[in-house]
């Protein structure tokens, strides 16, 4: 073979070896979330400042909590996903069925006790409390409701809204919330189905997927949801909304990640986890009115858009390893029960 054939097979081949690498180089870029939606909990920006900070692309994935654990068990022999992004009862059993793997990010010191599993199969990352998120200009008069109780009354026929509590999180949050509210507790689900029955008479509307826009749209008036959604309503995307922590009680919950066993991003995973853990990931989920779990991101200007601390003296906690433990048990319960 002639010299300049050579040289011809060796520039070839330094050619295929650099698309190679550089598409090593893109892949190595990118990771995977599930149930990271833009308009949810402030993804959007969130995924923009760590392509900004990292240099890693996310795409958005508008999964719930519900289908993102089906997905994880699905593909457990094949991970599609890096990290995960879901409601604590999901993460407990995400990692009962090992789909999951331990990893204690940045500031893993920082998060209290209960907000974590011990071996790191998933953290919280900032909580929500639930109540009523309410478009005062679709109420067509009516006046905002103050009590569970007031979701049932006539005047709101056709306009309250929550997500399907057998699959999104926060719809069973709301369950919870409600039973808790009603005078049951984690392990008596009687007085949450009791209600719901009575509500069904009220025309709910029950989506299964994050309903954001629908409320600003004043296509769902009322919506069982977190507190964020109604501040970031009312003071980004000024609109006539309120936040309503009924006078009966309600709940805040954490929302975890996890990193995905076996995934293909592992590196880039972690360093996600790390972020979203960071001041600046945390400082995200405090501009978006989330509660992160890192004490003192929150600055006074933040906090002095949330309603008052005698409010949030009605909100509690629940134990979210029963809470996790009874969910499908619930969720049959609710499919059997509720028409």
């Amino acid at each position: 073979m002639s010299i300049k054939k050579i040289s011809s097979l060796i520039g070839a081949t330094g050619l295929l070896l650099g698309l190679a690498g550089a598409s090593f180089q893109a892949q190595a870029s990118n990771a995977i979330c599930y149930n990271c939606p833009p308009e949810w909990a402030n993804w959007g920006k969130q995924l923009q400042l760590i392509n900004k900070e990292l240099g890693i692309q996310v795409p958005m994935d508008n999964k719930n909590s519900g289908q993102t654990f089906s997905q994880l068990v699905a593909e457990k022999n094949s991970p599609v996903a890096d990290v995960v992004y879901y409601g604590v009862s999901f993460g407990i059993n995400a990692a009962k069925q090992d789909v999951v793997e331990p990893y204690k990010p940045a500031n893993w010191d920082q998060i209290p006790e209960g907000m974590k599993d011990p071996d790191g199969n998933w953290f919280a990352i900032h909580s929500g409390t639930i109540g009523f998120f309410v478009n005062e200009d679709a109420l067509d008069g009516a006046a905002v409701p103050q009590t569970w109780d007031d979701l049932l009354k006539p005047e709101y026929r056709g306009m309250v809204g929550y997500l399907d509590p057998t699959s999104a999180f926060v719809g069973y949050a709301s369950a919870v919330a409600i039973n808790e509210a009603m005078g049951g507790d984690i392990d008596n689900f009687a007085p949450a189905i009791e209600y719901f029955n009575k509500l069904a008479k009220n025309r709910p509307i029950v989506p299964k997927q994050t309903s954001y826009a629908r409320v600003l749209s004043g296509e769902i008036p009322i919506l069982l949801d977190y507190d964020f959604n109604a501040y970031r309503a009312k003071y980004d995307d000024y609109t006539n909304a309120a936040f309503v922590i009924p006078q009966e009680g309600t709940i805040a919950v954490p929302y975890v990640m996890s990193k995905v066993k076996n995934s293909k991003n592992p590196g880039n995973g972690e360093k996600i986890l790390d972020f979203v853990l960071s001041d600046k990931g945390q400082q995200v989920w405090a501009n978006a009115y989330l509660r992160p779990i890192i004490d003192g991101v929150m600055d006074s200007e933040v906090r002095s858009k949330f309603l008052p601390d005698s409010d949030y003296a009605r909100v509690t906690t629940v134990d979210f390893s029963k809470m996790a433990e009874n969910q499908r048990q619930f969720a049959e319960l609710y499919l059997r029960e509720v028409n």
